[in-house]
């Protein structure tokens, strides 16, 4: 389970460094960077909906994190 969300945030990430080259070699000149930050909020949103998932079937469990 824990590899799974590392890859999703390097994939997470990835996406939001291709846009960042994008935008900087593009200058706006082209959909690039557009679709490499929709890339990145379909993986966000996918990351989300999978621990939601995980957790309901009972693979990932709460800690129980108390602030102090």
């Amino acid at each position: 389970m824990r590899y799974i969300v590392i890859l999703a945030f390097l994939g997470i990430i990835g996406s939001l460094v291709s846009a960042l080259v994008y935008l900087m070699r593009d200058k706006g000149g082209t959909n690039r960077t557009v679709n490499a930050l929709t890339v990145r909020i379909g993986l966000s949103i996918a990351l989300f909906l999978f621990v939601l998932f995980a957790h309901h079937m009972g693979w990932i469990q709460s800690t129980g994190i108390i602030a102090r």
